[in-house]
C-alpha cells in the first residue's frame, strides 16, 4: 500500500448508505481524515489492498490498521469523540440501538435491494421484475411504518439523535427516493419529517457534497 498516510484515509462512495453512515459520524466526531472518493467500476489498487472485498467504506489508520464495516467506522470515531451523545442518548440503552440497526441492516435492505435492484434477482423475481419489487417495497413497507410509530418525539429513541438514527437514515433515503411520488403519498408524517429535516440539515450537506474521483499520486 505504500507509505502510511498521516490520517486516516476513508475510501467511499457518494450514494451508498453504508459509505454515507461512516461520513457522518467522522463529521460529526470532529475526526480529521482524508476522503478518497472511489469509482466503483474502477476501484483503486490501494482500496483492494487495504481490503480485498472492494466494498466501501474502508477506513484505514495511520498506524496501518483497517476498519471495513461501516458500523465499526462509526464507533471508532464517537469513541474518539461524541459531542452530539450519538452512543449515548438519554433513556434509550445501546441494545435498543443495536436492535434498530439490526432490522434495518437484515430484512429491511434485503426488502430494499430487491425493490430497486429487481433486475439483479432474476432467480428470484421469475418473469414479473415489476411485481417482485412492488412485493419487496411493501414488505419494507411495514418496517417504515413501524419507525414512523417509533418517532413520537422526534427521534428513534427520544428527543435526540442516535446512532440508530444516523445508522438507518441513509437506507431510508434510498428507499424514499426510489420512487419520491409514492414515498410521499404515504401515511407517514413522521417519518417523512424526519427523512426531510435530516436531509436539510448542514450534517448532510457536507457530508454530501461532491469530490471528484480520487487518484492516486503518479
Amino acid at each position: 500500500m505504500g507509505a502510511l498516510p498521516a490520517l486516516p484515509v476513508l475510501y467511499s462512495f457518494r450514494r451508498c448508505p453504508y459509505a454515507m453512515r461512516a461520513r457522518l459520524a467522522l463529521s460529526v466526531s470532529g475526526q480529521a481524515h482524508e476522503l478518497r472518493e472511489v469509482v466503483l467500476r474502477n476501484k483503486p489498487a490501494d482500496l483492494l489492498a487495504a481490503s480485498p472485498k472492494g466494498t466501501v467504506p474502508v477506513l484505514v489508520l495511520p498506524d496501518g490498521e483497517v476498519i471495513a464495516e461501516s458500523l465499526d467506522i462509526m464507533r471508532w470515531a464517537l469513541a474518539r469523540h461524541d459531542p452530539a451523545q450519538w452512543l449515548s442518548p438519554p433513556g434509550a440503552s445501546s441494545d435498543e440501538m443495536a436492535a434498530l440497526i439490526a432490522g434495518n441492516d437484515g430484512d429491511f435492505k434485503r426488502h430494499l435491494d430487491r425493490y430497486k435492484y429487481p433486475n439483479r434477482y432474476p432467480q428470484e423475481s421469475g418473469a414479473s421484475p415489476a411485481d417482485f419489487a412492488l412485493h419487496h417495497r411493501s414488505e419494507a413497507a411495514h418496517w417504515l411504518a413501524q419507525l414512523d410509530i417509533r418517532l413520537t418525539d422526534g427521534w428513534l429513541l427520544g428527543t435526540q439523535a442516535s446512532l440508530a438514527d444516523m445508522a438507518i437514515l441513509p437506507f431510508v433515503r434510498q428507499f424514499a427516493h426510489t420512487d419520491a411520488d409514492w414515498f410521499a403519498a404515504q401515511p407517514w408524517p413522521r417519518l417523512q419529517g424526519w427523512l426531510a429535516a435530516f436531509e436539510g440539515s448542514a450534517l448532510y450537506a457536507g457530508v454530501m457534497a461532491k469530490q471528484p474521483p480520487w487518484q492516486p499520486a503518479a
